[in-house]
């Protein structure tokens, strides 16, 4: 058969990519890896604080605690659902790798609001910087989440601290790109009257900007929360605490019963967290309806 209907066609252009990725991340390994592992310790501080308090915290005070907050900002309804899923949660005896998921969910998205709603603002100013911004995000967002696990381990050593790096890489993108529409999406007129009465581009941006711009913002960050959450779970294949440790036992065993009751967690989990941080988003609107 001819070579032009066959793959052998690639056979004299193959390009050893496989072999440049593995030399390009053994070198940083070697070369960098004291830096990597002092970029670790921000996140690591963070993340013990995080889980120190709630682990500290009584569940019937968490549970109380959030439930007030979901009552507030989404209504009855939801607080009443907070309750049920936290206590059913207490009840599968999975509170304490519980509060150690939600811990490198918070940790996790507080670095990426601290990372993402910044680069986001500077994408909104500058055409030229969003159109070098968006390959990145492409590259951050379409990557399989399996796939930032090696270099991570290889660049940072196994464990929860690493696992939330992992989550943050993956999970920032959203942000980024919500912050950016939300910005570029304020209307002219608002900012020309601002401008107008003698404000400064400062005042316009925290003043204006940002406050007409929150909704979505705040959706990047329902979005970041959301896909945080998908990731500890992965993450507990490179040592990870929490949730994800149940559902790859459960995994790895044939155990269905141990995966389903670490899955229904993050899912519970997961709806309360949703419904939160759209309310937030929407201004607290159903919490006052």
């Amino acid at each position: 058969m001819n070579a032009f209907l066959t793959t052998a066609i690639f056979d004299p252009i193959r390009i050893p990519l496989d072999r440049w990725i593995a030399d390009f991340v053994n070198w940083l390994s070697f070369n960098y890896r004291p830096t990597f592992q002092a970029m670790k310790r921000p996140i690591e501080v963070i993340l013990q604080g995080v889980d120190g308090l709630l682990q500290a915290t009584p569940p019937i005070v968490f549970i109380a605690l959030l439930a007030l907050l979901a009552w507030r900002v989404a209504g009855p309804k939801v607080g009443l659902f907070t309750v049920v899923a936290m206590t059913l949660v207490g009840m599968m005896g999975l509170w304490t790798q519980t509060m150690t998921t939600l811990s490198m969910v918070l940790a996790a998205v507080l670095v990426c609001v601290v990372i993402g709603v910044p680069v986001g603002i500077l994408a909104a100013r500058s055409d030229r910087f969003a159109a070098g911004l968006r390959p990145v995000l492409d590259v951050m967002q379409t990557t399989p989440a399996f796939v930032y696990l090696v270099p991570v381990v290889m660049l940072f050593s196994i464990g929860t601290v690493a696992g939330v790096i992992a989550t943050i890489i993956f999970a920032l993108p959203p942000l980024v790109r919500l912050t950016n529409l939300g910005i570029r999406g304020v209307p002219d007129d608002v900012v020309e009257a601002a401008e107008a009465f003698g404000s400064s581009e400062r005042e316009i941006l925290f003043k204006v900007r940002m406050p007409l711009a929150m909704p979505t913002i705040m959706a990047g960050v329902n979005q970041t929360i959301m896909l945080a959450l998908s990731m500890v779970v992965i993450a507990a294949m490179i040592g990870a605490a929490g949730l994800g440790v149940p559902v790859v036992e459960g995994l790895n065993a044939l155990r269905i019963g141990v995966a389903g009751i670490g899955g229904v967690a993050i899912v519970l989990l997961a709806i309360v967290l949703d419904r939160i941080t759209q309310a937030i988003g929407e201004g607290g609107r159903r919490g006052r309806s």
